[in-house]
């Protein structure tokens, strides 16, 4: 297994429909009491060690799913708003080696996750299925985004990462 990978590689499904959509939904709906639940007892020593060699570490992780899905719901709420926005881009891994990520209490990071992922879940059960063929434009990527494709993204995101806090409570065990 490709510890960068702990559930595959993100693919998106053969078919969109309401159905699929409405699986990621719950998945994006799901992520904050999984999380929390994943947490809940997770030590210091587990916290500050890395999933993998050279990876961030579980509060890392905690961290960078609030500020990457703070930045997902912004651009789903551009998207619905704007005609084909460009939106900003960040870079995830400079964000990451900030003293609050590296250092800071996870339990505000879960707190705006809870938060955060209700709001967004509230947006996307609203959504027309027109509304999921708006999308925005990425400069880093030069491409065109569409928001049912990008649920698929951060509904396979929440589960990714997931697996790396797993991997990081494991390894501290070890």
């Amino acid at each position: 297994m490709d510890e960068r990978y702990p559930i595959g590689k993100f693919e998106l499904a053969k078919e969109i429909n309401t159905d699929v959509i409405h699986t990621w939904i719950q998945d994006i709906a799901q992520l904050p009491s999984q999380l929390n639940e994943i947490c809940s007892s997770v030590s210091e020593i587990a916290l500050d060690t890395p999933y993998r060699d050279g990876g961030w570490t579980a509060r890392q992780v905690v961290h960078h799913l609030a500020d990457s899905h703070m930045n997902s719901y912004l651009r789903f709420k551009w998207s619905l708003t704007e005609d084909e926005p460009t939106i900003k881009a960040y870079d995830e891994k400079v964000w990451a080696k900030e003293q609050e990520a590296k250092y800071g209490d996870i339990n505000l990071s879960l707190k705006l996750i809870e938060a955060l992922h209700a709001r967004l879940t509230t947006v996307l059960k609203n959504m027309s299925a027109e509304d999921f063929q708006k999308g925005f434009f990425h400069p880093e990527t030069s491409r065109r985004w569409q928001l049912d494709k990008t649920l698929a993204v951060y509904a396979w995101h929440g589960k990714h990462h997931l697996g790396h806090i797993k991997n990081s409570i494991l390894k501290s065990k070890s």
